[in-house]
């Protein structure tokens, strides 16, 4: 009898979502991400370490912002770009070999993290030496704290819309409540590297929360009432009423940033970068909240009057 020949992997099997994909990830990122899967599942490279291979390379490119030479910012850029591509690619290795873990993500969010306050630090002393006063610093430090609540937010409707409407199994939409539980069973003697991990990521998670107490609470009452699994008339109503703040909440996202940040360097004005973050961001942050907070309530209602009929029927 002739041995089955697996099928060949699919990129659209690497997606999270399709429709929570932005352009150039489709496009761009995904792509040759996928390509570059492909190829480190060859060889066989973990999922950590090409998350690890992706931070050293934006480390590299954040170094270059620093000097004011155009050359040396655009050899910068391109490493840039090739992290990002390496940060698409942990993932989708990790779904392609079934490697994902709790801990492997967490390490790819203090990886892109590490990235960002690299480059802040490296833009901040670019400043200083082009003649900003020393208060520079403290711009740049409420412009990376925005960045992280703006990438936070994101993150966490995202993962709501991929909890909701694909299914909880597919979903990375932790509480606070679970990791808690979860953090309290490990030692530190035993396990310290696994439990600082989830330190890490439970005051990540704890952040997330507080900006987006209505979800927080929609979650609590739907897992409460449809523990097995999330009835279809929900998915069907939160998938209508989320889709379209795809295209905002990505505004939000790295691609955004580092369009915005290249053209500041070409046009030498890295300082705008702060204040772009500081101002246009941070209002599309505010007005998003507010639209997904609302839409949270009303799915809440919506939710508990349905479980509250299904109790009372006969």
């Amino acid at each position: 009898m002739a041995a089955r020949i697996a099928p060949p992997p699919v990129l659209g099997t690497t997606y999270k979502l399709r429709e929570a994909e932005g352009f150039l990830d489709l496009y761009f990122y995904r792509r040759v991400g996928f390509r570059l899967a492909l190829l480190f599942a060859k060889v066989g490279l973990t999922p950590v370490a090409v998350t690890i291979l992706g931070g050293l390379v934006g480390i590299v490119a954040g170094h270059l912002y620093y000097y004011r030479d155009l050359t040396t910012n655009i050899v910068g850029m391109a490493l840039h770009v090739c992290a990002n591509v390496l940060d698409n690619a942990d993932g989708q290795l990790a779904r392609l070999t079934g490697r994902g873990s709790r801990n492997g993500r967490i390490i790819d969010s203090l990886v892109d993290h590490l990235i960002f306050l690299n480059i802040y630090v490296h833009l901040a002393f670019r400043c200083l030496a082009e003649g900003a006063p020393p208060a520079i610093f403290l711009l740049a430090l409420a412009a990376g704290v925005s960045h992280a609540m703006q990438g936070a937010a994101a993150d966490y409707y995202r993962n709501g819309y991929l909890y909701y409407v694909t299914g909880r199994t597919q979903a990375q939409f932790d509480s606070t409540a679970s990791l808690r539980s979860t953090f309290r069973e490990l030692e530190w003697r035993r396990e310290p590297w696994t439990k600082f991990l989830l330190a890490v990521y439970l005051n990540f998670t704890w952040q997330q929360e507080m900006l987006a107490p209505k979800l927080k609470r929609l979650r609590e009452v739907v897992d409460r009432l449809y523990p097995q699994e999330v009835p279809e008339w929900l998915k069907a109503r939160y998938a209508a009423s989320a889709k379209g703040m795809f295209k905002w909440w990505g505004f939000l996202m790295t691609n955004t940033r580092m369009i915005i940040l290249f053209v500041l360097l070409f046009l030498g004005r890295p300082i705008w970068y702060f204040w772009i973050e500081l101002t246009v961001l941070n209002l599309l942050l505010i007005l998003l909240l507010l639209q997904q907070n609302k839409m949270a309530e009303s799915l809440w209602r919506l939710a508990t009057e349905a479980g509250e009929q299904a109790q009372v029927r006969p």
